[in-house]
């Protein structure tokens, strides 16, 4: 007797998931640290100061005549807006056939397009080194990273590059401290989270688990003698610097918001830009510091 299997049916409904999944990274650390401003020109200049250094011999002799000295100006510090974007186009079948994990095409890919960006925008600021360039008719502009707006630095170690250690983040910490900078986040890459984790294993140090049976390795808040840090992983930023900053400090400078412009249509299909022209600015390059030259 023949007999029907599964093999010889026709017409045997696909087994798909109604879902995507997708581990690519989309956060953005630095972004979400600071806070945003709006912005009005294409290139933008802020002031900074300081104050002279201190003098314990100011002692003056009673009577005297004044005498001047000059008192230090501001200067002036600059950067320029970067334009950030991506187009897709989408058919209009596209749009209208039945797929599986999405409603429309367009806004499938408007969703991914932007959350790509925002990482573009992160990258520009701590994953790259560039200096500010101002664009001509055949150049785009680029905004200054953050490693150009922070003067305070303490080299790795002698060699072209080196591990990070806790002595050369304890005297950043110090030079900091003796700048009047009040830094509070550590942001490194993940290799150097691990190396952080192991400060605990440091000679002298214990770490008491009680009953619990859960061991932990990580550090989520360095103490130090010269203020508390907490440590952000970094997946987007440069992996030869490690940045001590205080957030407050530096803020997203935005002359155009992310949005999406439909652009005209020439056929069957729709064009779709999506751009932000943005920057960045540390309000004082003597602020926040950073450990170059790691490995």
């Amino acid at each position: 007797m023949s007999q029907l299997k599964s093999y010889d049916l026709v017409g045997v409904k696909e087994q798909v998931h109604d879902q995507i999944s997708s581990i690519s990274p989309s956060a953005t650390p630095f972004l979400t640290l600071t806070k945003s401003e709006k912005i009005h020109n294409t290139t933008f200049t802020w002031l900074e100061d300081s104050l002279r250094n201190s003098n314990g011999g100011n002692a003056l002799v009673e009577g005297a005549d004044a005498s001047f000295t000059a008192v230090g100006q501001p200067s002036t510090r600059t950067n320029n807006t970067q334009i950030i974007g991506e187009s897709f186009t989408v058919s209009g079948t596209s749009d209208v056939v039945s797929v599986y994990g999405k409603a429309k095409q367009t806004a499938y890919n408007l969703a991914k397009v932007m959350s790509v960006l925002k990482k573009d925008y992160e990258a520009a600021c701590v994953g790259v080194s560039q200096a500010a360039v101002p664009g001509d008719a055949s150049t785009g502009r680029k905004m200054a990273s953050i490693d150009q707006q922070i003067t305070t630095t303490v080299d790795a170690g002698a060699g072209a590059t080196d591990a990070l250690t806790e002595a050369k983040l304890l005297e950043l910490g110090q030079t900091c401290y003796e700048n009047g900078s009040d830094p509070t986040v550590l942001m490194v890459k993940p290799a150097d989270s691990i190396i952080i984790a192991g400060f605990a294993a440091s000679s002298n140090r214990t770490r008491d688990l009680g009953a619990d049976r859960t061991l932990v390795n990580t550090i989520d808040v360095l103490q130090t003698a010269f203020g508390s840090y907490r440590v952000v992983m970094s997946r987007e930023q440069l992996t030869d610097k490690a940045f001590l900053i205080n957030p407050s400090m530096f803020k997203q400078c935005v002359l155009r918001p992310m949005s999406r412009t439909l652009l005209s249509q020439t056929g069957d299909n729709s064009k779709h830009q999506v751009l932000m022209e943005v920057s960045n600015r540390h309000t004082n390059f003597g602020d926040s510091g950073m450990i170059t030259g790691l490995s």
